[in-house]
């Protein structure tokens, strides 16, 4: 393939489809303020021509041609009139493009065929006459395509438009290869972006009856419009704007039995946007929408800054800061070491989980435990045997406390008993004319009597030996 020479921006003339709106319109602004002269292609020629006057009073040379991008015929006149004015052009943007938000089976074929004829058929026209001027044209030039990520993902309720841009992608990688067949220094860059702060989701035909907006996370127009210039002057292939979009491009990529579902699920509720009451706008599917040079339409929270993008479109850059970055943690990490040849070694035993045990002291701690234990049992049983023992002499002692006791009180009252025994016997025999009952009933009242004053005593030996 011949090399294409690209210019520097400010030697560039540019040709720009669907400059008056979103990403078309940040992309003409920022061309025109890098000194490129700038051809200007949309369907409203009121914008049009407001956007050059404004172009103009900044000091920038620029153009425009009203012109329909699905009719070749128009799109073919508006090239000339871009030769005619500015000699030729070096790059060639084909931005235009329209949507519809609503299910492919209530979609009709009449609204499916309109919207390819303007994403599809728009940059087959624009890519076609571009490829055959750059042909001719002394160091040849860019062709650059506005996709979509969704060529890669696509999503419900945005069936059609997904299935446009991953026709565009199979156009442009196809194009790309057969101009490298005939050795055209033509470059073709196709351009990704994810979800864009633009008037893209007012453009849309809608047949959902909700209000719509694009998921997060949003990137700002300029953003992309930065991406497009510098495909402009440096040849890119492929190029996706913004990280949330090639993530799950390639969650679907990699897990689509697993995506799809998943976005079956939750994108069309994503997509809807609860803070807005839905109002019919005039769609741009068919006819023109002028709505005043509206670049971004602010959402809550726009990225302004896509490190993918950058990443893609320096990657030297990006990989010596890569490589100074990693350098200076590796030298951060040797030089925290003091242990010389060693410290792999006590690199490896710190992240080594067996190392954050001491088994050996919890095998000492172990056997403490265990030898502690076991004392405390063995002195346990020696003093249950020892308060075993003790309640045994006691017991003993008490037996021998409470006999003797008993027979010191039986010795006591017993003399007793014989002293009454003796009274009343001397008494009978004095009285023995009285009767002998009365004697043996005096007897018995005198021993009980004994018997109960002793037993009325604290100290009654007679009631500690019933005790007993």
């Amino acid at each position: 393939m011949t090399k294409a020479t690209l210019k520097p921006l400010n030697e560039q003339a540019i040709v720009i489809t669907g400059a008056t709106s979103g990403i078309g319109l940040a992309t003409a602004r920022r061309a025109a303020r890098a000194g490129a002269c700038v051809f200007l292609i949309a369907r409203g020629e009121g914008d049009l021509k407001a956007l050059t006057e404004e172009l103009q009073a900044t000091g920038a040379r620029a153009a425009w041609a009203v012109a329909d991008v699905a009719d070749h015929a128009a799109l073919a006149e508006a090239a000339e009139k871009c030769v005619r004015l500015f000699g030729g052009f070096d790059t060639w943007v084909n931005n235009a493009g329209v949507s519809i938000y609503g299910a492919i089976s209530v979609t009709t074929l009449v609204d499916q065929r309109r919207l390819f004829e303007t994403n599809y058929w728009g940059v087959v026209n624009g890519s076609l006459i571009a490829a055959g001027h750059l042909r001719k044209r002394y160091g040849g030039g860019a062709i650059i395509n506005v996709g979509s990520i969704m060529s890669d993902a696509p999503l419900p309720i945005q069936g059609v438009y997904s299935a446009s841009k991953h026709a565009v992608k199979g156009f442009t990688n196809a194009l790309r290869m057969e101009l490298m067949r005939e050795q055209a220094p033509i470059t073709v860059s196709l351009v990704k972006p994810a979800a864009v702060d633009s008037p893209y989701s007012k453009h849309a035909r809608n047949l959902t009856g909700y209000a719509t907006q694009n998921p997060q996370p949003v990137y700002a127009t300029h953003v992309v419009a930065d991406t497009i210039l510098y495909c402009a002057s440096h040849p890119i292939r492929e190029i996706t704007v913004g990280g949330g979009g090639r993530l799950i491009a390639s969650f679907y990529s990699v897990l689509p039995g697993l995506a799809e579902p998943l976005l079956a699920r939750f994108a069309p509720s994503l997509m809807r946007d609860r803070s807005s009451a839905y109002e019919p706008y005039d769609d741009g599917l068919y006819d023109p929408s002028e709505d005043g040079l509206e670049e971004e339409v602010h959402y809550p929270m726009v990225r302004q800054f896509s490190a993918l993008a950058e990443v893609r479109k320096h990657p030297g850059i990006a990989s010596g800061v890569l490589a100074v970055l990693a350098g200076i943690g590796i030298a951060a990490l040797l030089l925290s070491q003091r242990s010389g040849p060693t410290r792999y070694e006590r690199l490896r035993g710190r992240i080594d989980p067996r190392g954050w045990i001491d088994a050996g002291a919890l095998r000492d701690r172990f056997g403490d435990l265990t030898e502690t234990v076991r004392h405390s049992l063995s002195d346990a049983g020696e003093r249950a045997s020892d308060l075993g023992e003790d309640a045994r002499r006691r017991g003993e002692r008490f037996v021998h406390d409470a006999r003797h006791s008993s027979r010191k009180a039986l010795k006591k009252h017993g003399k007793t008993a014989r002293r009454y025994a003796h009274d009343a016997g001397e008494y009978a025999r004095d009285h023995a004319r009285e009767g002998g009952a009365l004697l043996a009933l005096a007897t018995i009242a005198a021993a009980i009597g004994a018997a109960a004053l002793d037993v009325r005593r604290p100290d009654s030996r007679i009631r500690s030996l019933g005790k007993f």
